[in-house]
């Protein structure tokens, strides 16, 4: 289970600003297509994050 600290925030915040670390967006779906992402991610398929664009 993680923990967070502060240091360690800062840190990650400095990777994320720097674009050394990009988190792994498989696809994004639009809210009007939510069932569509729920079945995908249900099934096992997913292999990055799934986006929901509100």
């Amino acid at each position: 289970m993680a923990s967070p600290n502060k240091a360690d925030l800062d840190v990650l915040r400095d990777l994320l600003e720097a674009e050394k670390v990009r988190p792994a967006v498989q696809r994004r779906y639009e809210l009007s297509e939510i069932a569509d992402a729920l079945r995908h991610m249900g099934e096992g398929h997913a292999q990055g994050k799934l986006v929901v664009t509100v």
